[in-house]
């Protein structure tokens, strides 16, 4: 039944006048004033009715409203949500092209690992954290452990700016990566910022190339791949627009030092690096449909200095080194062959897992130790909807007269899996991965594990 205000009004209207006609007594008077409120209770009823019809038929879509009443719209949901600065500059070129992006992933790792690993890695595969000699090596127990690890969820927030010298490129992400069994700790990744040719902050090293990562689903990654972010300067410039370019870049020291059998001739001794000269580092890229090659080089002062006593000595500084070349070729539809291969002296802070860039040779004096790395991995999609990748990586130390024979010597890496994309930004999937780590004086462990993992874009 429809009823509309119009309606009501007639009703009330039609009952005054009828009460109005029996106004000729006191009696009637009264009677006048029950019937108005009669008709006033009618009108209330009416219109009560008549907006409960109108809110039911606006809760249900493609309802019409009743005649003559208009239906209020429905409220914004959510507030906007603003950048107030990343707002074009006046004038500048595509100013109408300022935009933020927000973007991240929800992952989880079930690991069941068959051998052992030292519990503040377990939820990837080191091998330079594989126990070798037990008791006494971080991990040493039984065999088996289930791991469940959320650590790799990350998320990404970038800005485009354009200016008058160019877009303002901004990127800063986070991931919840953080050694000690399963913590999940806020752990910056990139906090970086490039306007026209010279970036800035933290981002991936200018002598590694991270587009040659494996499509794998283990966290750490290839053992013999150079990988590093770094706080740094870069300036980088196009030679073509063929996508040939250069870059150079001051990148923050490190020293990752050995005191081996100093600390026999004196145990007082506390020996630091010490990092006088930031590190510089240059790249040489070309890409095409073929692929793309990368050759970068490093060079850089390895210093040390002792903190207990007055003037800082023995200390001294030794110059490091490395040349990296890196890749991937492609072979058929989305197919590739991706690998690298590195060699260099006091340069192993840059590798992704193992080794030391000083320490003490046959007089005890410090020397750089070098270093080979190398992956080759073969990224194959067998449809739309699965992939596999399958390879082999090492980091390969020449070790010193003055290391302890524990010392690391070589670290091992292979992985193979298979992957399934069942939906848009979704993954899941699972990959066996083996390691082996060996020590300057002949011992060695391995480590095999099954990972399953989900991942879900947004």
């Amino acid at each position: 039944m429809r009823i509309t205000i119009r309606q009501a009004l007639c009703i009330a209207t039609g009952l005054l006048v009828a009460a109005g006609a029996h106004a000729q007594s006191t009696q009637a008077t009264d009677e006048l004033k029950a019937q108005l409120e009669q008709a006033l209770k009618v009108i209330s009823d009416l219109q009560n009715r008549v907006n409960a019809l109108e809110q039911q038929r606006a809760a249900t879509p493609g309802t019409p409203a009743a005649p003559g009443v208009t239906v209020p719209k429905p409220a914004v949901e959510g507030a906007p949500v603003i950048g107030p600065d990343a707002v074009a500059e006046t004038g500048a070129r595509d100013s109408g092209k300022a935009r933020l992006e927000i973007s991240g992933k929800v992952m989880l790792d079930v690991i069941y690992d068959f051998d052992r690993m030292n519990p503040d890695w377990n939820s990837t595969l080191r091998p330079s954290q594989i126990p070798v000699v037990c008791p006494g090596d971080a991990g040493c127990g039984k065999n088996g452990e289930t791991i469940f690890s959320l650590r790799q969820s990350s998320i990404d927030f970038k800005g485009f700016v354009p200016t008058a010298i160019g877009q303002l490129r901004t990127d800063l992400s986070f991931d919840l990566f953080a050694n000690g069994g399963g913590n999940t700790n806020i752990r910056l990744l990139n906090a970086w910022a490039e306007a026209g040719k010279w970036g800035a902050g933290q981002y991936y090293s200018n002598f590694m190339n991270i587009d040659t990562f494996p499509n794998t689903i283990d966290y750490w990654g290839p053992s013999g791949m150079v990988f590093v972010r770094n706080p740094q300067v870069r300036y980088t410039t196009p030679l073509d627009k063929g996508g040939m370019k250069v870059a150079i870049a001051l990148e923050a020291p490190n020293a990752a030092i050995d005191t081996g059998k100093v600390s026999l001739i004196d145990p007082s001794l506390d020996i630091t690096g010490k990092t006088r000269w930031p590190d510089l580092t240059g790249s040489f890229t070309a890409a095409g449909d073929w692929g793309q090659f990368q050759a970068a080089g490093l060079l850089r002062s390895v210093g040390y200095q002792t903190t207990t006593t007055g003037n800082g000595e023995p200390s001294g500084t030794k110059v490091g080194w490395g040349i990296n070349l890196d890749g991937w070729l492609k072979t058929a539809g989305k197919d590739r062959f991706t690998g690298q291969i590195v060699y260099g002296r006091g340069m192993a802070s840059y590798m992704n897992d193992g080794g030391v860039d000083l320490a003490p040779g046959a007089n005890l004096q410090a020397e750089v130790v070098p270093s080979i790395g190398y992956f080759l991995y073969y990224d194959h999609y067998w449809n739309d909807s699965f992939s596999s990748s399958l390879g082999y990586s090492a980091h390969r130390q020449q070790n010193t007269d003055g290391q302890f024979g524990n010392a690391f010597h070589q670290g091992s890496y292979a992985s193979v899996n298979l992957l399934w994309y069942p939906a848009k930004n979704m993954l899941t999937g699972a990959e066996l991965l083996w390691g082996k780590l060996e020590q300057k004086n002949g011992l060695s462990q391995d480590d095999a594990r099954v990972q399953f993992s989900t991942q879900f874009k947004f």
